[in-house]
């Protein structure tokens, strides 16, 4: 089988190899991957420029879709159609950006029907990171008459998928991006009403600022977090996915206690079944496909090493998915 394997016996090494499948890690279960994706934490492995892997070596990857080959999970026969994402894979388990993965039938779920592997890895955990996000804001009562919703980081993956589901469900939604000339038409497409350069955000700010938002979805973290908490509306609410600035929070209770907001952190890896099964079915059945096809690059594994510098450097727009088998 060919994956990607991460070393460290001579300093950070990530190559394509050729593997025996007697080597991969104990599990009950042994799935074909079929797709996998390349998100920012699996770049962040690859290229060492994280703390992400936990042991080596590790094949990184923490989303993967495919077939299940053998098993002895009771949930799980031969045939059945899986996607995972999180609980260590790529991190603390070999995970997805190889041809065969054996994992612990826990961490799995059945793929919605209608919803292809490939698809589901044009989604991957960024879009299903996206999902939760959305359920948090609405969890804590916000809806499209709320006002207009913020979307940072809106050309990487969460903020692209983001965004689609915000407006497909009646939201009107600020995004903001870095590259602001360059995807204007693209966030427009996606169903954006106005696009923010990243710079409003993320240098030091007041406190308390202006109240300009219902709610946000933040993957960037640090000033840009701050500066969103000190700018929501009173009884706002901020979902925290991400720390692409930087993994501190420089803010003050002042939002907190004078307006009344809530910042829930979302955690993708380790969510309950019942709450990820929710988040899939409604991705297979209410994100727009075409729009996904839009937000989406397919690459082979052999373009993955490549690719992942790339998309720490910001070159990379959307999602990228991972034919495994070409």
């Amino acid at each position: 089988m060919k994956a990607i394997l991460i070393t460290s016996d001579n300093g950070h090494q990530a190559q394509l190899v050729e593997l025996d499948e007697n080597r991969l890690p104990e599990g009950d279960v042994l799935v074909r991957v079929d797709y996998s994706t390349l998100n920012y934490k699996d770049a962040l492995a690859i290229t060492g420029k994280g703390p992400v892997v936990r042991q080596f070596p590790m094949i990184p990857g923490i989303d993967l879709a495919g077939e299940v080959l053998t098993s002895n999970h009771p949930r799980f026969a031969v045939g059945d159609r899986v996607v995972l994402n999180g609980f260590g894979a790529g991190e603390l388990h070999w995970g997805g950006l190889a041809q065969k993965a054996r994992l612990n039938g826990d961490w799995l779920i059945r793929l919605p029907e209608g919803l292809s592997a490939r698809d589901a890895m044009a989604i991957g955990t960024a879009g299903y990171t996206a999902m939760l996000s959305i359920m948090a804001l609405e969890d804590h009562g916000i809806h499209p008459a709320s006002g207009e919703i913020l979307v940072t980081g809106a050309t990487g993956g969460v903020g692209s998928i983001a965004v689609a589901l915000l407006a497909q469900n009646g939201y009107s939604i600020t995004a903001s991006t870095g590259r602001l000339k360059m995807q204007e038409d693209y966030l427009t497409r996606l169903g954006a009403t106005t696009i923010i350069p990243r710079t409003e955000l993320s240098a030091p700010g007041r406190p308390l600022q202006k109240e300009r938002w219902a709610a946000a979805i933040d993957v960037a973290g640090s000033h840009t977090l701050a500066n969103i908490c000190a700018s929501l509306k009173y009884g706002g609410v901020v979902a925290a996915c991400g720390l692409a600035q930087g993994m501190d929070f420089p803010s003050t209770v002042m939002p907190f206690i004078l307006r009344g907001i809530t910042l829930c952190g979302i955690d993708s890896v380790y969510v309950a079944r019942d709450r990820r099964e929710y988040a899939w079915k409604f991705l297979a059945t209410s994100l727009d496909r075409a729009k996904l096809a839009t937000m989406t690059q397919e690459i082979s594994l052999e373009q993955v090493i490549p690719t992942a510098a790339d998309l720490l450097a910001g070159k990379v727009r959307g999602r990228i998915v991972v034919n495994v088998r070409d």
